[in-house]
């Protein structure tokens, strides 16, 4: 028979300019299903180890990754924040605040046992529309 066509939406990996990769990688950094995106957990694994400046460079990255697939900072639905430690909450916070616009998403801020992979003192990850 025919191969049926697909209806409904269809999933989408959105790789960053020049990141596409040559072989299958453990996880793709973005992914799009219909209107809905969903980006990978992102820290930032760099010196200075401080809580505001991992908060800059990890909300740079989100938002980087938000435009390469046609969405926003505003059109963010829901963050989950992971801390290294859950007394950065207030100074991540302060970095936080006001960066996804005047309506800004749900969030959920938690500081797993162990840490956060690879020495970042933050992680987030997002779920938006495009």
């Amino acid at each position: 028979g025919a191969a049926q066509a697909q209806t409904g939406p269809a999933k989408k990996v959105h790789y960053m300019p020049g990141k596409k990769p040559t072989k299958t990688p453990m996880f793709s950094e973005a992914v799009s299903y219909g209107n809905l995106l969903f980006i990978a957990g992102i820290g930032a694994h760099v010196a200075p180890f401080e809580i505001k400046a991992h908060t800059e460079i990890v909300l740079k990255e989100i938002e980087q990754q938000l435009k390469n697939a046609g969405s926003s900072m505003e059109k963010v639905l829901k963050v989950t924040v992971f801390l290294n430690d859950l007394k950065d909450r207030d100074k991540m916070g302060e970095v936080f605040q006001g960066r996804f616009g005047s309506e800004p998403p749900v969030r959920t801020t938690v500081a797993p046992a162990g840490g956060i992979p690879g020495n970042s003192l933050v992680e987030m990850d997002v779920i938006a529309y495009i």
